[in-house]
């Protein structure tokens, strides 16, 4: 199975980038983390997306506030799916990552998820693996009927106590 690669430009995402890390636990899924910064290590951030195909990697999620510009610069450095995180900081409530992240230039594509959107950039790395692995495209598929339970239960809770 391919793996997913994690990086965070500074280790003050991490409380984000958990969430992402425990639902590729649940679904099984290997990944690496990492702390690169496109500002302060882009060096080292482009060598690990331009030999990330080659390590074995899938998908990255790359997660960073303020200027948030990582995912970006991964995406120029690889042909792998790239989800950026955008992460809320104390400035702009991440309204500023949000638009770094999603504002690419055509040509270099980056999928990105809501502020702080650790649990969904995970699961749609998972997506992405599932296209060629039908272990997880059944886990995927039995975690959608799981939540569909759910919020049915929640409803006949409601119309059983409201409905007349």
């Amino acid at each position: 199975m391919k793996k997913v690669g994690i990086i965070m430009g500074s280790d003050s995402d991490l409380p984000v980038v958990e969430k992402a890390i425990d639902k590729l636990k649940e679904y099984g899924v290997p990944y690496e983390v990492h702390v690169y910064s496109a500002h302060r290590t882009p060096e080292q951030s482009a060598e690990f997306s331009r030999t990330a195909r080659e390590g074995g990697f899938g998908a990255i999620i790359a997660a960073a506030g303020k200027a948030a510009h990582l995912a970006g610069a991964i995406a120029a450095n690889t042909t792998l799916p790239v989800i950026g995180i955008p992460v809320k900081s104390s400035t702009l409530d991440g309204l500023d990552a949000l638009l770094s992240t999603v504002q690419m230039p055509t040509g270099i594509p980056v999928a990105t998820v809501a502020i702080d959107g650790a649990a969904n950039a995970a699961l749609l790395a998972v997506e992405i693996l599932a296209v060629s692995d039908e272990g997880l495209a059944d886990k995927l598929s039995k975690a959608r009927a799981a939540e569909s339970a759910k919020v049915l239960e929640k409803n006949a809770a409601v119309e059983a106590k409201f409905n007349q």
